[in-house]
């Protein structure tokens, strides 16, 4: 069968024209567009890739599933930052080269197709729907997927995607509505595909601010008071893009159902989609690195406070997200790509909210330097 051929909007050329404009205002252009780390790799991070560059897994070829060393970091951050036993709730894990390739790859890894429906949230990061297209397989978009009425009855619906904290929306799901979900798609033998890419940036103040010495976490759907205390039927993403400012490394990994995880890691072995040996061992420190992580965490809660500032002295209603690393607003003209040439004019760039299935909205991106997002803030005031 092969691929199936994907449509989509999202398409970063789109916005050239905008960047040109933006290149030529005073000042030059302030991107805050591509959700891309700026922040410097933990120095953990860069000694693990170094002192690993000549161990057996990096002369010779790496373990699909990972190290030990990789597979314990995992479990252990798990129990530690998301509150999760993983082995007492029957769950396996797997490594992925980035957490977007898991996305895309994974309606065609479960096997569907022709019939098939997949759930996503109606406002979404676009990859759910490329993956599920890639796979031949139907996109079901609704307003909320916590609204299990809204898909259960649907004929055909082999799983659910969730995204909390969300992609461009910054929404949080609680625990009680994401065991919701899960026990509604069990009911209909749906997979949940829970991806939790942004779990520790989260802001809101009696969340992000409890406690220094711990890593504040969203609800897991691999946790017991969401799971049920099992794994069957449950898949979860995470990344270590942002929290560890590894997007280059391309580490991520899909943990959950092990009679779901075994076949996918088998499918990667043959089709080579293997984390290579030296970063494996980078990975395993990024997960122990909690101190590192606290750091960057204050970084972009101080990005988001000025960036939500900023966006309400130029006009744009809105308030600090709930969580993730973005400022979703309502377009002032009431359409992206108009707000998008203004905004261009004094040198800033966004996301035009077409990307990501509302064009009358905006994305802006805290994902840049603290200098880049003091000086948006200046223009943003004027």
């Amino acid at each position: 069968m092969g691929f199936h051929e994907f449509s989509s909007p999202y398409d970063w050329s789109r916005i050239a024209s905008y960047k040109r404009t933006a290149k030529a205002a005073f000042g030059g252009m302030i991107d805050l567009s591509v959700g891309s780390p700026v922040d410097p790799v933990p120095d953990s991070v860069r000694k693990a890739l170094a002192i690993s560059s000549n161990d057996p897994n990096a002369y010779g070829y790496p373990v699909t599933a990972g190290t030990a060393d990789l597979r314990d970091a995992i479990h252990e951050w798990f129990a530690a930052a998301r509150n999760v036993d993983l082995r007492a709730i029957g769950a396996d894990v797997v490594p992925t080269v980035g957490s977007k390739e898991g996305v895309a790859l994974m309606a065609s890894l479960l096997h569907f197709g022709e019939g098939d429906v997949v759930v996503q949230p109606k406002v979404s990061y676009p990859t759910y729907e490329i993956g599920t297209q890639l796979a031949g397989a139907q996109t079901l978009k609704v307003d909320d997927v916590a609204d299990a009425d809204s898909w259960k009855d649907v004929p055909g619906v082999k799983a659910v995607w969730v995204n909390s904290p969300c992609n461009p929306t910054g929404e949080v799901l609680s625990a009680e509505r994401m065991a919701g979900i899960v026990r509604a798609a069990r009911a209909i033998g749906a997979v949940v595909l829970s991806d939790e890419c942004y779990a520790l940036m989260q802001w809101e103040d009696d969340v992000a601010e409890a406690d220094a010495d711990t890593l504040a976490s969203t609800p897991c759907a691999l946790r017991a008071d969401v799971c049920g205390g099992s794994a069957e039927g449950v898949l979860v993403l995470y990344s270590l893009s942002k929290q560890s400012n590894m997007a280059g490394y391309r580490t991520a990994l899909i943990a959950g159902d092990r009679s779901l995880i075994g076949p996918m890691a088998a499918y990667r072995k043959q089709i080579g989609q293997i984390i290579p040996g030296p970063v494996q061992a980078a990975m395993a420190a990024g997960l122990r690195d909690f101190d590192a992580v606290k750091t960057q965490h204050a970084r972009y809660q101080e990005r988001l406070g000025m960036l939500v500032s900023a966006l309400r002295a130029y006009g744009y209603c809105t308030d600090m997200p709930q969580g993730a690393l973005y400022v979703w607003v309502k377009a002032k003209s009431g359409d992206c790509w108009e707000d998008l040439r203004q905004l261009a004019e004094i040198g800033i760039v966004a996301s035009p909210g077409e990307f990501y299935g509302a064009p009358e909205y905006l994305r802006f991106s805290a994902t840049a330097s603290d200098a880049a997002i003091a000086s948006a803030a200046e223009r943003l005031a004027r």
